[in-house]
């Protein structure tokens, strides 16, 4: 009798963990993926997705750090975020033949510096970090990275930088001319003095409200990325998006399976779905940067192919990648930005 009873106990048990619904648990970028295809993955597979969102690199890699490593499936960091979170053991391999849409990735992201193999990662999305100008506030060449650490009078105290560490002093860099990652004392006291002046002429640290202080007139210019910005004008900002001379910064996210995903079968069936080239491009015409994936060029919104933003000028330079540094020279990075930040 009692084992009549421990059997029927465990069908019991049985039936409910098969009726239970599979869950899938994304650590993602603020403002960057639409809901109409979050709730398409679910049509599609069951499985319910719940997305917390970050608004850096940084504060991603510090958040998992403090112990939501094992609490989320996948994750959206960028390029050099890849590098450092694979470095310091947060992403899980994924296995041959796992991914069933892999050859659908453009050739020039399939074997990538920051994730060799694509081992562990598959692009998302890219585009260029640059800066905007509010055209009613200043009608001068805006071509240039003065506007930022230099500005105008017409922009001075009317300024908003990105609040990432990476891309920001980055940015400083190119202004300068210096190598990122620098070790010169002469150079880093550069970079130094050049922020914290700098600082007298910015309004806000802000990234996920980059858009939203350029459309409500709170800023007459900041830094952005290229896709955001193009949200802002077609919100009826008077904003022009800036390739400047000194250069600026390219980037590509990327979808990792994170190390302990609670949900890895999901997480494996959600980075397939991304794959699919009108999934991808419902990424791009909702976010406004160019996917990673071939075959989306039907499914894309036709303005897409000539925004400003998204089209660098025949005299632009070249994009610059954000480099990791070394353990020592990352100290004294944060040492500047945490300077800069009091």
């Amino acid at each position: 009798m009692n084992v009549l009873k421990l059997g029927a106990a465990a069908l019991i048990l049985s039936a409910g963990a098969a009726g239970a619904q599979e869950k899938l648990s994304v650590y993602h970028w603020f403002e960057y993926i639409p809901q109409e295809l979050v709730d398409k993955f679910t049509a599609e597979t069951g499985i319910e997705v719940t997305i917390d969102t970050y608004d850096s690199n940084e504060a991603l890699l510090a958040n998992l750090k403090a112990g939501k490593l094992g609490s989320y499936d996948v994750a959206v960091p960028g390029d050099y975020m890849v590098s450092i979170m694979l470095g310091e053991g947060m992403l899980d391999e994924i296995q041959p033949g796992e991914l069933k849409n892999i050859g659908n990735i453009e050739p020039q992201w399939a074997d990538v510096a920051f994730d060799p193999g694509r081992k562990h990662s598959i692009p998302y999305q890219w585009g260029s970090t640059s800066f905007m100008v509010n055209r009613d506030a200043f009608k001068g060449d805006i071509r240039t990275t003065d506007i930022i650490f230099n500005p105008p009078a017409e922009l001075s105290g009317k300024i908003n930088v990105l609040d990432t560490a990476g891309e920001t002093l980055t940015f400083a860099s190119l202004h300068l001319g210096i190598p990122q990652c620098a070790t010169d004392r002469a150079q880093l006291k550069a970079l130094d003095d050049l922020v914290q002046g700098a600082k007298a002429h910015w309004a806000s640290f802000n990234s996920d409200g980059a858009k939203d202080v350029l459309v409500s007139g709170d800023v007459a210019a900041g830094m952005i990325w290229n896709g955001f910005g193009q949200k802002a004008r077609l919100e009826g900002a008077n904003v022009e998006y800036a390739y400047p001379k000194e250069g600026y910064i390219v980037w590509m996210d990327n979808v990792v399976l994170l190390k302990d995903a609670p949900n890895r079968a999901a997480a494996i069936k959600f980075m397939d779905f991304l794959l699919e080239p009108e999934n991808a491009a419902a990424v791009t015409n909702f976010a406004r940067y160019t996917a990673g994936v071939k075959g989306v060029e039907p499914f894309l919104d036709e303005e897409l192919k000539t925004s400003p933003e998204q089209n660098p000028p025949a005299d632009a330079p070249a994009g610059t990648f954000v480099q990791v540094c070394d353990e020592a020279t990352q100290k004294v990075y944060d040492q500047i930005w945490t300077r800069l930040k009091q």
